[in-house]
C-alpha cells in the first residue's frame, strides 16, 4: 500500500489509478489586480503565491497522465444563472455582471475568467464552470468523476474557506477520499486558510486530509513506481 504522509493519519492511494487533480478557482478574476477579488479590496498576491506550487502539481499528473480537472467560477452573460442574493451581495467597487479591466466580472467567456497563464489546460483537459461555491453545483463533475473510476482527489486553489472547502464538503458527502494540499490552496484572510486546514482534518478527517505539495509529489512518485511493478 502506498500512502502520503498526512494529517490527521497517513493518505492512502488507490492501486487502480482511481486519482484525480482538481484545482479550484485559479482564474484572473480572483488572482489579477482588475479582477472580482481586486474589486472587493482583497490583495491578490496572497493567492499569487501559490501559482508555482499548483503548477508543480499539475505537471506530475500531466507526467503520470493520471486525470486533471480544473473549474471556473462563473455565471451566464444574461445571470440567468446567478441567485439575485449573490448579485446583490457586497459593497465592492465592481460586482458580478459589471464591465472591469478584463471584461465582464465573473462572466463566462470573458478575459478576466480565464484560468491564468500558467496553469493554463491542454488539450483533453476538463474545465468544469460552476456557477456556485462548490464544484458539484448545477455541474456534470459528478458523472465525469464516475465516468472516470475516480475515487480519490487532490485538491487545490483558491479560496481556502469558500470554494476548495465547500467543494470538499460536497465531495466528502459523495464518498470521496479527499486531500487538501496545503501550500497549494490560499485565501486572502491567512486565519481563515488556517481555521479551514484545521476543520477538515478534525475530529480524525471528518471532512478529508491535509498535506504538503511535497508529500504529495513523494507519495505519487512511490506510487508510479508501485503501479509499474503490478
Amino acid at each position: 500500500m502506498v500512502s502520503i504522509s498526512a494529517q490527521p493519519y497517513d493518505y492512502e492511494l488507490p492501486t487502480d489509478g482511481g486519482i484525480a487533480l482538481l484545482i479550484i478557482d485559479m482564474q484572473r478574476d480572483f488572482l489579477e489586480p482588475g479582477g472580482f477579488g481586486d474589486a472587493l479590496g482583497n490583495d491578490v498576491a496572497r493567492l499569487q503565491s501559490i501559482v508555482l506550487t499548483v503548477k508543480r502539481l499539475l505537471d506530475a499528473f500531466r507526467t503520470q497522465k493520471l486525470s486533471i480537472f480544473q473549474t471556473i467560477e462563473c455565471h451566464k452573460p444574461d445571470l440567468s444563472d446567478c441567485p439575485p442574493s449573490k448579485l446583490k451581495r457586497g459593497r465592492g467597487a465592481l460586482k458580478i455582471g459589471d464591465v472591469g479591466p478584463m471584461g465582464r466580472i465573473l462572466i463566462e467567456g470573458e478575459a478576466g475568467n480565464a484560468i491564468i497563464p500558467e496553469l493554463e489546460p491542454i488539450p483533453g483537459e476538463i474545465v468544469i464552470p460552476k456557477p456556485g461555491k462548490g464544484a458539484f453545483y448545477r455541474t456534470n463533475l459528478a458523472s465525469l468523476l464516475q465516468e472516470q473510476g475516480i475515487t480519490h482527489l487532490i485538491v487545490t486553489g483558491v479560496t481556502t474557506e469558500v470554494c476548495v472547502q465547500t467543494t470538499m464538503r460536497e465531495a466528502n458527502d459523495r464518498g470521496y477520499e479527499c486531500l487538501l494540499v496545503e501550500d497549494a490552496t490560499e485565501s486572502y484572510f491567512p486565519e481563515f486558510k488556517q481555521s479551514t486546514l484545521e476543520m477538515i482534518r478534525a475530529q480524525g478527517g471528518i471532512v478529508g486530509w491535509t498535506a504538503t505539495a511535497e508529500a504529495v509529489l513523494q507519495g505519487l512518485s512511490q506510487w508510479e513506481s508501485s503501479v509499474l511493478k503490478i
